[in-house]
């Protein structure tokens, strides 16, 4: 891979919250990347957000591709537009960080891929989920024995009320399998790495004005003969357990959300402490106890990134990693449709 012998200059693509809240704030607090710009193709729009996170502003993709400066890019645009802004990056000659989910089939993930190839730029996706505190204390139990080999994880992520924009548009991506599925997907992959032999997804359509899901239910059979759940929905004004997790020698149960989000919308990614009131509990064969939530970092993912661009270590998130997400989605998604188990 063509590694980046300076300081890289990074460009956003997106001006809305995520592109600016997210990416350009953990950019500008990561020493060693540098926010070269952040683009859009409304001129007002740039102008405000290049305001707002204090860098150069870009009128359209093609301007970002045009520029010699720029060493690389982040997509945070829509999810169905991820696959070409992606490969004419890449074959511009940009590194490529993008969005969950990376691309909506696997038929576009491998177009990206072998564009990665061709042009010895790298291609990873923005996988921050791995780095919550309750992802990385479960990780944490499983490692020290604590639930034995577990064989049954159900991971819970809801609200109340379909979302607007391109989110509520299922022709642009949108719906809650492909916005909060691929973070939930991601992390079991992470716990069961062993490949997955089927897929099953029932999805309703409650809400009529839009066409996303307003439920999905995901369950993943493994070659192992574990079983993961995923459950997501729009009509879940009480929320279920954010980890459900049943083991040989115990289970562990944990509410509530990451609070890094919530503080880096703030502006204050360092206040984000979770309440001891959310702490998760352990119950095995001899004592019930509170589990202290391990501490996470999304900042941890864009050293890493850095560090990666400048060839001094491996990217957090691996494309193989991520075309296995793709996989289950893209499956998930058919299943829902046809109403059937899909055989991976």
């Amino acid at each position: 891979m063509h590694v980046i012998d300076h300081e890289p200059r990074v460009v956003v693509l997106g001006c809305g919250r995520w592109g600016r809240k997210c990416h350009g704030y953990f950019i500008n607090k990561t020493p060693g990347l540098h926010l070269h710009g952040i683009a859009a193709r409304d001129p007002e729009k740039v102008a405000a957000a290049a305001a707002e996170v204090g860098c150069r502003g870009y009128v359209g993709f093609d301007s970002v591709l045009a520029d010699p400066e720029v060493d690389a890019v982040v997509l945070a645009t829509p999810n169905f537009s991820h696959a070409d802004q992606a490969v004419a990056a890449l074959r511009a000659g940009k590194h490529v960080l993008s969005e969950k989910v990376v691309c909506l089939t696997t038929a576009d993930f491998d177009r990206m891929a072998e564009a990665a190839a061709e042009s010895d730029r790298s291609l990873t996706v923005f996988q921050n989920r791995r780095l919550d505190g309750d992802f990385r204390t479960v990780q944490a139990l499983i490692a020290a024995g604590e639930l034995g080999d577990v064989r049954w994880v159900e991971m819970a992520w809801q609200g109340f009320g379909i979302w607007g924009g391109w989110r509520g548009e299922a022709t642009k991506g949108g719906g809650k399998i492909y916005d909060l599925g691929p973070h939930l997907v991601d992390q079991i992959l992470q716990l069961f790495p062993e490949p997955v032999s089927t897929v099953y997804c029932r999805m309703h359509h409650d809400v009529s004005e839009r066409d996303v899901e307003s439920e999905a239910l995901l369950i993943l059979c493994f070659a192992s003969g574990r079983t993961a759940v995923v459950d997501v929905s729009s009509l879940a004004a009480i929320q279920k357990p954010r980890f459900y997790v049943r083991g040989t020698k115990g289970t562990f149960q944990k509410f509530g959300l990451d609070p890094q989000e919530a503080a880096m919308m703030a502006g204050k990614i360092e206040t984000a402490v979770e309440s001891e009131a959310l702490y998760g509990t352990l119950k095995n064969a001899q004592e019930e106890r509170r589990v202290p939530t391990l501490p996470g970092c999304w900042l941890d993912f864009f050293a890493n990134w850095r560090d990666a661009l400048c060839g001094r270590t491996e990217p957090l998130v691996k494309l193989p990693e991520a075309r296995r997400v793709v996989q289950v989605l893209e499956a998930a998604h058919r299943s829902g449709r046809e109403g059937r188990v899909i055989a991976l």
